[in-house]
């Protein structure tokens, strides 16, 4: 059992003795109809401002680093003005981690 919530990057993480054990990800998939989108300087380094504006959760901040793993190495570092990533629907987030 893990002690996060459904929208933490670690629910899906088990905890061993009190301790999270090796992280296990959640996949956000690539479908059709995520969104195009250039980060620009209002979220340079700030994903958790980007996810509560869009999903109106500033804790699926780490959704981003899923969804682009080809472009986003550094959840926070990564998220720089020029930079086009892609922007899943709320819809298909809650899907992945199990919410309605």
């Amino acid at each position: 059992m893990t002690a996060y919530s459904n929208t933490s990057p670690y629910s899906k993480t088990m905890m061993t003795n009190g301790y999270l054990d090796i992280l296990t990800m959640i996949d956000i998939p690539a479908l059709a109809d995520d969104v195009p989108f250039m980060i620009t300087g209002r979220y340079m380094h700030r994903p958790d401002k980007l996810a509560d504006e869009l999903y109106g959760d500033s804790g699926l901040w780490w959704v981003f680093a899923v969804r682009n793993k080809e472009v986003i190495k550094d959840s926070i570092y990564d998220m720089i003005p020029g930079q086009i990533i892609f922007i899943p629907k709320l819809s298909t987030i809650k899907r992945a981690i199990g919410s309605t």
